[in-house]
Formats: structure tokens, sequence, C-alpha cells
């Protein structure tokens, strides 16, 4: 089974699942480093079931939701289809179906680690950024949990933020910010007595005019 799959089989069960993983702050952290503005154009990538697209439709802005699962989408759209403006559109981290130069934000909450290639995801996510757009991503600090490759279908464990940052400069991306977000991602195995408690950090960038 495929990372896609996963999800797909998941899709209804989501919500629940993943309110034992990370808080809701983390949204909210996501917003104001990228100090949305109400009005303006937000892509969230890997969207889910909506986490990330909640608090943008909260703080008013236009959404595009993006995620490679149809089923996860569908979820997404029956809590939020009339809360706001939302378009929800199926692909995955390398073509995204958007023009370039088009969008104010990009987010991406808890994707980067099922991509994989990282790098080739970040360029795409910027080429679809207006200059002066900000790109947002939050995700897991390195670690050695190998059951998330098994049981979750992470591509990777976690990244170095030495790598992030790199990639972002590959991009084309700058003001590049790495923090940490002082909270951690929680979960236990379902196969085995292991639990995993894992940093996470929050990186940001604007997309350099020249």
């Amino acid at each position: 089974m495929k990372s896609k799959e996963y999800f797909d089989r998941i899709s209804n069960e989501w919500d629940e699942i993943r309110q034992s993983f990370f808080s809701d702050s983390i949204r909210e952290k996501m917003c104001e480093a990228a100090q949305a503005k109400e009005g303006l154009t937000a892509v969230d990538v890997g969207a889910g079931t909506g986490f990330v697209t909640q608090e943008l439709l909260n703080r008013k802005l236009r959404v595009v939701a993006i995620d490679q699962s149809q089923e996860m989408l569908d979820v997404l759209k029956q809590k939020y289809s009339s809360v706001g403006e939302i378009v929800c559109l199926q692909a995955d981290a390398y073509s995204l179906p958007l023009e370039s130069d088009s969008v104010d934000y990009v987010m991406a909450n808890m994707f980067l680690h099922h991509v994989e290639n990282p790098g080739q995801a970040i360029s795409e996510m910027t080429r679809i950024l207006k200059p002066g757009g900000k790109l947002v991503i939050a995700d897991l600090d390195r670690h050695d949990y190998e059951f998330l490759r098994k049981e979750q279908f992470d591509v990777w464990l976690g990244f170095e933020r030495s790598d992030i940052r790199e990639w972002f400069t590959e991009a084309n991306l700058s003001n590049i910010k790495i923090e940490d977000l002082n909270e951690q991602c929680c979960c236990d195995s379902c196969e085995s007595c292991s639990s995993a408690a894992i940093n996470i950090f929050i990186a940001s960038a604007e997309k350099s005019s020249i």
C-alpha cells in the first residue's frame, strides 16, 4: 500500500485520528507566520480533510485545497463547501494545477515527509506563488521511529532543518525562517509497544521578486 491508498482508506476517520497527533494551534501559527490577510488566496497543499483549510476560511481567505486523495477532498468539501470561497483540486506534489505567480500563500502541514522528492515539491509550490508571496511548511524534525514508514507510509523520517533551508534557497526563496513550533507530533504504533513524540518545525519564506 502507498500513502495515497492509505489516506483513501482512512479518509472518513482522519479527523479523529489526527486529533491525537498534534494540536489545532499549528494551523494558527502557520497563518501567523504567513501574515495571512483576508480576501487573498491561499493554497493548502496536502490538504487532507481540511485541517489548515479551516483556519484559512475562518480568516476569510479564498482557498484552493489540493490533495492526491479524492476521498480526502470529498470529506473536506462536505465540511466546508458552504463555509467560504473554496476550490478543491486533486493533484500530486510535482504538478500543481495552477498558473505560475498566481497565489498569495502556499501552506503545507505534515505533507513534505510523504513525498519522494521534497526539493522538487518545494520548487513546485514556489512556482505558483506571486513574487513576494509566502510559503509556510510545518513538518517533523529528523527522527528514528521506523514504524511510521510501515504503518503511516511516511517516506521520510522527518528532516534536518539545514536541508529545508537548502531546498528553500534552491527554490529562489528569501527571508527564510525555520523555527521550533514548541509542539510535538505524538502517536502510538498499532503493531508494537512503540510510541513516537517528534518535534515539529515551521519554515517560512518569501518568493523573490527577481
